[in-house]
Order: C-alpha cells, then sequence, then structure tokens
C-alpha cells in the first residue's frame, strides 16, 4: 500500500502542475447538465492522472469526474476529482483541489487531496494515521459546537431543488462561531482533519468530492457519517464530518432543520 500511496501522491503533485499551468489564463469553460463548469483545465488533469494510473495498475477501475467511467463494479477502484473547485478555478480564486482515492472492495484505503496554490499534500492511509506534508495532523479538540467553525456547501441546482441546505445553513448559522463556504469540499474535509475547521456537513456531493477527504479525517482522529445515522457510505451523496467531539450536536441540528 507504500507503494500505491507513494504513486498517487506523485500523481496527484504532477496534476497540480497542469492546474497552476492554466490558473489566470484562457481556457475554455463550459457548463454540465447540474450547471457546474468544466475548464480544460479540469480536463487535462483528468486525462493525465487517469492516464498514469491506468499505465501503473491497469486492472484496477477508476471513477473519475469527467470522463465519466462505469467501473463500480470493480473490487479495486481509484476515485478522482482532477479539479474540486472548478468555479474557484474558473474565477480565479484561488482555493480548489486534486482528489484520489484507492478503495478495496467497499472500503476506502488511501487517500490524497492536493492543493497546487498553496503546495499543501494531505494524505493518509487506513490505519496509519493523516500528514500534511509529511508531518502527523489531527483534528480539533474543541467540544462544544457554539465555539466552532464550520464549512459547508450548496448544490448547483438550488434554485429548483427543495433540498437546499440553506434551512441547515440558517440553523448552524445561529449556534455556531462561524460558517464558511470556500468551494472545495475536497479541501474543506482536509481541513477538518487538520483542525482549521471543527466540522463540515454538505448534500449533493458524489464520491470523488468526499472520498479521500472523509478517510483523512477519519485518520486524523475524527468522526464521519451521513445525515442521520452513525454509519458512513462515500457513495450516498450527503456528509458529516467533525472533530468527533461536536458530532452529535451537527446531527441534531440537521435533523431538526429537516423536521422544520
Amino acid at each position: 500500500m507504500e507503494k500505491k500511496l507513494r504513486l498517487i501522491k506523485e500523481i496527484a503533485v504532477e496534476a497540480g502542475k497542469i492546474l497552476m499551468g492554466w490558473f489566470g489564463k484562457e481556457f475554455e469553460i463550459r457548463s454540465k447538465k447540474g450547471g457546474e463548469l468544466v475548464t480544460t483545465a479540469d480536463v487535462e488533469s483528468e486525462k493525465f492522472i487517469v492516464g498514469a494510473l491506468r499505465e501503473r495498475y491497469s486492472d484496477i477501475g477508476v471513477i473519475a469526474e469527467e470522463s465519466n467511467f462505469k467501473e463500480w463494479e470493480k473490487e479495486e477502484l481509484f476515485i478522482v476529482d482532477p479539479l474540486d473547485g472548478s468555479n474557484n478555478f474558473a474565477y480565479g480564486i484561488p482555493f480548489f483541489s486534486i482528489s484520489i482515492a484507492y478503495q478495496l472492495k467497499n472500503e476506502l484505503i488511501l487517500g490524497v487531496v492536493y492543493d497546487p496554490v498553496h503546495k499543501e499534500l494531505f494524505t493518509c492511509l487506513k490505519g496509519s494515521g493523516a500528514m500534511l506534508n509529511g508531518k502527523p495532523i489531527k483534528v480539533s479538540a474543541r467540544e462544544k459546537l457554539s465555539d466552532s467553525m464550520l464549512a459547508t456547501g450548496f448544490p448547483y441546482i438550488r434554485k429548483s431543488k427543495e433540498d437546499s441546505n440553506i434551512p441547515e445553513f440558517s440553523c448552524f448559522l445561529m449556534k455556531t462561531r462561524g460558517l464558511r463556504r470556500l468551494g472545495s469540499a475536497a479541501l474543506d474535509l482536509a481541513f477538518v482533519a487538520s483542525g482549521r475547521f471543527d466540522g463540515f456537513w454538505e448534500k449533493s456531493l458524489k464520491p470523488w468530492d468526499i472520498s479521500a477527504g472523509g478517510l483523512l479525517v477519519l485518520e486524523a482522529g475524527g468522526r464521519v457519517s451521513n445525515f442521520y445515522n452513525n454509519e458512513w457510505d462515500n457513495m450516498k451523496d450527503h456528509i458529516i464530518a467533525s472533530n468527533g467531539k461536536i458530532h452529535e450536536e451537527m446531527i441534531e441540528v440537521i435533523k431538526r432543520a429537516f423536521q422544520g
């Protein structure tokens, strides 16, 4: 597994160079069906990542955001987001990331999230903890939601989507130290793992948004679940991640917002 992790780290860093080569310059932008933006950088980053993974591990399936590969049935999978935070990237906002996870028999084993702007490489191997640029990281120690800083995001189709996350946002706004909406779920989760945020929740996400980041939180000593139970399934589209100490409070706020 150490060899796989080393390779994924190298691939993520190289893909980051591709993104930075396009950042702040002119490139093609188009909209997908749900309103998400896709840029030339998304496509080139994914082409490189998938090609590099298949060159070394041709028998392992790849699930990638832009390529729409249908390989969910394979026991081994790489789950790839070549540019998490495409809207930020397209508007010149320096907050985006690359996310790559490795899954074996429905269990997440490795995770890498790379921020090429700040050259921060978040990595984890199941059972071995989480790292930032090779140094161990841990979740925060705050015990109360009222003292906590949370992050979230909103669905692209929120104008027509009843389950918009706005009720939850309103409830958390009144019960926390503050909320942030930074635009990259993978980095939000990495920030929970490193103690910068105390918690994160979001709806309408995809496995490539949350797989690597969710494992980072778990390996950093935190807790991850879906909205209405204590388990976490990275194939479901909603997630709560926290330092563990405020998790039950977060679940209760979400339940009350949903009921209200």
